[in-house]
Order: structure tokens, then C-alpha cells, then sequence
């Protein structure tokens, strides 16, 4: 009986980490790392970053099982998303909530004890914004989903600058901007592949409302933003020559992978400028975080 009850508990256990998306949260974390690194000059005050860090995981990995919660009809739909645990019934809504809203108030109560109450109340925003007005709101009602609420998406590094600093910058205003402005190419390359999903879903993404030509031509739009976007850290001396041979070296591969797959269209095309997509974002980042490293060796 044991032996059974402490597997049902692994599930449950296994189940719930799923629900949170460690993969996503992870992207998250990094990008709000890198955020409190180059928000100070040489290392960040390490046990503030260790609290800041495991705060804003708790809150993403709550907004995730909130987001799988209120989606659970809509992911047994889907291919992709059918095994969750919500979409299968295998949890129950009750057991989901409660643990998610258990993160969401250890990820608060760490970052209001142990680092700043901005970087509290901005990550309950970005809580509100992804599970609450993205997931309810836009995501079902407009294909403009991905546009509007890529707001949310784009916030951990700014949560990560405001953590070490108490304040929001000019230079984490650009790092904010180029998430967002990420984000909607990214997301467009899924939904062109996995359109089928969520046209089973019955949610207005741009592909099935607008079609693939005018979906492709948004995303060439949108990584030539992009390319102008991610320059503003070095137009305001907060990068150097490491970052500009990165950043020219991504955004040529982004722009042209969206330009091919606009002239010559193909779903695996689509899936390999969705997985371009996430080594550009953890490049650019990486570019960021060597850049200000090798910055302070040099000075130093």
C-alpha cells in the first residue's frame, strides 16, 4: 500500500512539474539572470539574485499551471498538448489551483522579504498579464494574441534589473523591447506548422485568420524590427564590440530563415525558424552577459 501510495505521489509530483513548464521557466530564469547581471557593475549581490531568481520561478511556474488550468479543454484539443495532466484529468482543478497559487505566494512573499517590492509587484503583473488577460482575454478572442500579450513574456529581464537596482532603466526598457519584439516571430513560426492544432482549438491565430502569405510577410516585418532593436544596447554604450559581431551574426540567420520561408514556404522550414528562434533569444542573451563580463576583465 506504501509502495503504491508513494507512486501515485511521484505522479502527482511529476504531473504538477510538467504543468509548470520547466523548460519555459527556464528560458525566464536566464533571461532575468542575465537582466541582474548587467544591472551592476561586476557581480550582483548573490544572495538577493538566489532569492530573486527562485521568486520569479515560483511566480512563472504558478502562472504556467494556471494558464494549462483554464486552457485544459482547449490543450485536449490539440496534439501537442493533449497529455497534460489537466487536459487528461489526470489532476483535478483543485489540486492544480492550490498548488499553483502555494508558488504564487512563496515566489511574493521571497521577493517582497528578500529583494524589493517593484520587483514584487511587477512580477505579479506579468502574473496577471500571461494568466489572466493573455490567456482569458486575447488568446481566444484575437489573433493579435501573441502581439498584445507578448507584453508579459518580455518582462523577465526588466524583473531581473529591477531586483538589483530598485528602478527600471532606459537599458532595461531595451532589453524588454527585445523580447517583445521576439516574440511574435517566434510564435507565428509555431502556429504556421501546428496550425491544424489550433484550428481544432478554435483559436483565431494569425495563419488561420489572416492565412500563411500575409502571416510570413509579418514575420519578415518583424525580425527586420528586430534586427534594429537589438542594436539599441550598443546606440547606448551598454555593449560593446562582442555583442555587435553576435548580434549581426543572429539577426542575418532570423531574417533569413523568415525570408525563405516566406518565398518558399514549408512546415519544416517553419519548425526550423521556430527552433532558430530560441538559440537566437539564449544567443543575443549569452552575447549580452560575455560582453559585460569581458567589459569589466578589461577595466579591471
Amino acid at each position: 500500500m506504501l509502495a503504491v501510495d508513494s507512486m501515485l505521489l511521484r505522479g502527482h509530483v511529476r504531473a504538477l512539474w510538467q504543468l509548470a513548464k520547466p523548460k519555459v521557466v527556464a528560458l525566464i530564469v536566464f533571461c532575468a539572470v542575465i537582466g541582474m547581471v548587467l544591472a551592476v557593475p561586476g557581480w550582483p549581490d548573490v544572495p538577493r539574485m538566489l532569492a530573486a531568481t527562485l521568486g520569479i520561478a515560483l511566480v512563472a511556474g504558478a502562472a504556467a499551471m494556471i494558464n494549462c488550468l483554464v486552457e485544459r479543454t482547449i490543450d485536449a484539443r490539440m496534439r501537442r498538448t493533449a497529455r497534460r495532466a489537466t487536459a487528461t484529468g489526470a489532476l483535478g482543478g483543485g489540486e492544480t489551483l492550490l498548488v499553483a497559487l502555494t508558488a504564487l505566494g512563496l515566489g511574493m512573499a521571497l521577493l517582497i522579504a528578500l529583494v524589493n517590492a517593484l520587483t514584487a509587484w511587477l512580477t505579479l503583473a506579468t502574473f496577471a498579464g500571461y494568466a489572466v488577460v493573455y490567456t482569458l482575454l486575447l488568446k481566444p478572442n484575437t489573433p493579435q494574441n501573441i502581439v498584445i500579450g507578448g507584453a508579459s513574456g518580455a518582462m523577465p529581464p526588466l524583473l531581473g534589473w529591477a531586483a538589483m537596482t530598485g528602478e527600471v532603466s532606459a537599458m532595461a526598457m531595451v532589453l524588454f523591447l527585445i523580447i517583445y519584439t521576439w516574440t511574435p516571430p517566434h510564435f507565428w513560426a509555431l502556429a504556421l506548422y501546428r496550425r491544424e492544432d489550433y484550428a481544432r482549438a478554435g483559436l483565431p491565430m494569425l495563419p488561420l485568420t489572416h492565412g500563411q502569405a500575409f502571416t510570413t510577410l509579418s514575420m519578415v516585418l518583424y525580425t527586420l524590427l528586430l534586427a534594429a532593436v537589438t542594436l539599441l544596447p550598443l546606440a547606448l554604450q551598454a555593449a560593446g564590440w562582442l555583442y555587435l559581431l553576435a548580434v549581426l551574426l543572429l539577426n542575418a540567420r532570423f531574417v533569413l530563415l523568415a525570408l525563405r520561408l516566406h518565398r518558399h514556404y514549408s512546415d519544416e522550414l517553419a519548425r526550423r525558424c521556430f527552433r532558430w528562434s530560441l538559440h537566437f533569444l539564449s544567443g543575443l542573451f549569452a552575447a549580452l552577459l560575455l560582453d559585460h563580463v569581458f567589459f569589466f576583465a578589461v577595466s579591471f
